[in-house]
């Protein structure tokens, strides 16, 4: 029974730390922002996320139609790639016009 607590809880321990990675990150957002848009936009991503509010921001990722709001804010920028989307969403939806957070970058 021993063993087996411990093999439980090493299992638990472990798919802790790997299902952290999955989630969404306002820094990966931060940095795929700095490194993908801010030279084709011409502005950083403080100044892209005060564009929408959180609201819209989430009505927009919803709706799937981050990309498309991207290219009409940013024309010379390429399009993301989907699993960059997540991580640039959170980021825009935690520094938007009505978050009051300021970006760094």
């Amino acid at each position: 029974m021993k063993k087996l607590l411990v093999l439980v809880f090493a299992a638990i321990v472990g798919l802790s730390f790997i299902s952290t990675s999955a989630f969404a990150s306002s820094d990966k957002g931060q940095k795929i922002i700095i490194k993908k848009l801010k030279k084709p936009c011409g502005f950083n991503g403080g100044v892209l996320a005060k564009k929408h509010t959180q609201g819209e921001w989430t009505a927009i990722y919803k709706a799937g139609k981050l990309n498309d709001e991207l290219q009409k804010l940013c024309p010379k920028a390429k399009p993301l790639k989907k699993k960059y989307t997540k991580h640039v969403y959170d980021f825009l939806n935690n520094f938007a016009s009505d978050s009051g957070n300021v970006p760094s970058c």
